[in-house]
């Protein structure tokens, strides 16, 4: 883009040219209207992530938002302002969603029309061309609103079972002599509750914003070992279906360790303490990012692209020369 693009006036679809000194204060004037008129919303949603650990992710994702933002930099270089009249459509919607939650009293409902609110003000002020390059970035900030608490109270109970079930055999396969009761855990005689809090819900949502962070940001090369991005789809969806799985194995590791530690020091372990509180935390999220690697190391090897050459034969004799890709599975290669 030169010089004479970025100064000439955006024009909308009716024929009204904006130049980038009134868009500019447009989205001013506009993103100030929005941190102003949900201000209440947005100190309740950080005072949750600051003092609820499922939630403590919040202050990270939109760091991860500007990272993704940066990664798309690349469909910048045919940005032109062409701001689009739909995105006050969606405004709206975000106005009543927050009108209907304020007058009902549904605080999920006020956080989640923050999303709506915010799409249509950025396809309002920026245009299609702007809206297709951030829109990732801007849907994955819903990973900071927290959960409806009907929907996190059917996530949390289970994944608590599962969490001491799991756990319970994990322990009995070490060795140690363990027993589940509804969902607590008695290691010789002591009882090791698996609580709402460590249902690992927190780590279900915060490995969530991570697998779908890395899916976004991650070039098809790297992710299939091939540009082509007939792979690349149903491995991004692999990844961020992963969490679930990785989420599970990070708490019961946690609570395994746990259990092993009152099983070797007694009651009064303050290992075990450590192990269950502080040293999980720090922990978990390398562990995390250790079976994502993983991972995308075992499905870049699991099917490798290559281009065939194979004919088709025609009616009447003849054949016709086709090229094309054919996936091939490792042990092929093998």
């Amino acid at each position: 883009m030169n010089a004479l693009e970025r100064e000439s006036p955006a024009t909308t679809h009716d024929g009204v040219s904006w130049t980038p000194r009134q868009v500019l204060l447009g989205v001013v004037v506009l993103a100030a209207a929005l941190l102003v008129s949900h201000l209440g919303t947005l100190a309740g949603m950080v005072e949750r992530w600051a003092h609820d650990p499922q939630y403590s992710h919040g202050f990270v994702v939109p760091l991860f938002a500007l990272v993704v933002l940066w990664s798309r930099r690349e469909r910048l270089k045919d940005f032109r302002w062409q701001p689009a009249w739909p995105g006050a459509a969606l405004m709206g919607l975000g106005l009543v969603m927050r009108y209907v939650a304020v007058q009902s009293d549904i605080d999920a409902l006020d956080a989640i029309s923050l999303l709506p609110t915010t799409f249509g003000l950025v396809l309002l002020v920026g245009g299609v061309s702007v809206f297709q390059w951030s829109w990732p970035a801007l849907a994955f900030l819903a990973f900071m609103l927290p959960l409806p608490f009907s929907i996190e109270m059917a996530l949390s109970q289970p994944l608590r079972r599962i969490a001491t079930e799991v756990s319970t055999y994990a322990l009995q396969t070490v060795g140690c002599p363990a027993l589940a009761e509804g969902n607590v855990i008695y290691i010789d005689d002591i009882p090791l509750g698996v609580e709402q809090a460590c249902s690992g819900l927190g780590m279900l949502m915060t490995f969530f914003a991570l697998a779908t962070a890395m899916a976004m940001i991650v070039r098809n090369e790297t992710l299939t070992g091939t540009p082509s991005p007939r792979l690349a789809w149903v491995y991004r969806l692999m990844l961020v279906g992963s969490a679930i799985p990785i989420a599970i194995a990070a708490n019961v590791i946690r609570i395994t360790a746990t259990g092993w530690a009152y099983h070797l020091a007694g009651k009064d372990s303050q290992l075990a303490q450590m192990i269950y509180h502080d040293l999980a935390g720090w922990l978990m999220m390398p562990l995390a990012l250790g079976m994502l690697w993983l991972e995308m190391k075992l499905l870049k090897n699991l099917w490798i692209e290559q281009e065939v050459e194979t004919t088709l034969p025609l009616m009447g004799g003849g054949t016709l020369p086709i090229k094309g890709f054919a996936a091939k599975s490792v042990k092929e290669v093998v």
